[in-house]
């Protein structure tokens, strides 16, 4: 089996890879949290395509921290053999108040 690193670019669905995101809550209360996230591996779906799955803390920021568990949406091609996920998930309401994450992961290897 060929080893394939993030940056091949490769035709169809690539079993096992999975995606890192950087990215910064919404502003509530006065503050942020970031949020440093690696997906799980591919979860099929019925049209042939895949999402992932999420769960995790947010970084400990004014006072206390968040909790969330998502799934992303269906691959986006983005060319040379990648794609990306956007997601769209609330965390977990901490100290009276909670965060919307948005955005869209690392690309990763494969083109569906």
């Amino acid at each position: 089996m060929k080893k394939i690193s993030k940056d091949d670019a490769v035709r169809g669905l690539v079993p096992h890879h999975t995606h890192g995101s950087v990215d910064y809550t919404s502003v509530d209360q006065g503050h942020v949290h970031q949020c440093l996230d690696v997906t799980s591996p591919p979860i099929p779906t019925p049209d042939g395509g895949h999402i992932h799955y999420t769960e995790g803390y947010v970084v400990f920021e004014d006072g206390h921290t968040h909790y969330y568990r998502a799934y992303s949406g269906p691959a986006i091609p983005v060319g040379e053999g990648r794609h990306v996920h956007y997601y769209d998930f609330f965390t977990t309401e901490d100290a009276g108040h909670k965060h919307r994450i948005r955005g869209v992961d690392q690309p990763a290897p494969g083109d569906r």
